[in-house]
């Protein structure tokens, strides 16, 4: 199971990996390999602002529709628009290309409740 250390991550399995005030999220290699194959990514908050844990989005496989939780308080700046036409990029490179936002942060003190790559590992049982 892969689980970078250099990223933060949310008990509804999304990771941030922030630079300066800008947040990029995703879904972890847990959550994709638990959906199975992804076959759409829809993104209908861009150039909204949302509160921590509000849905931004839902990603679709092929056995269930899961909603998107977003891990700090902030405006949504950028879509990955190419999971529009390959939203398999979620399953083969879910750090990569397979990013879904990218968010400016309203509130720096939520980052810390963020879980680091230890305390998720010992959520998922890895």
């Amino acid at each position: 199971m892969n689980i970078p250390s250099n990223l933060k991550y949310t008990k509804d399995h999304e990771w941030v990996s922030i630079d300066g005030d800008i947040a990029t999220v995703g879904i972890t290699d847990f959550a994709q390999k638990e959906l199975g194959d992804i076959v759409y990514v829809e993104v209908e908050t861009l150039d909204q602002t949302l509160d921590k844990d509000e849905v931004f989005g839902t990603v679709e496989a092929v056995k269930t529709v899961s909603d998107l939780f977003l891990p700090l308080s902030g405006e949504i700046i950028e879509f990955n628009d190419s999971l529009e036409t390959t939203p398999e990029q979620v399953n083969a490179d879910p750090y990569g290309n397979g990013w879904m936002v990218k968010v400016k942060i309203n509130n720096d003190a939520e980052i810390e409740e963020l879980l680091d790559a230890e305390a998720y590992k010992n959520l998922i049982g890895a």
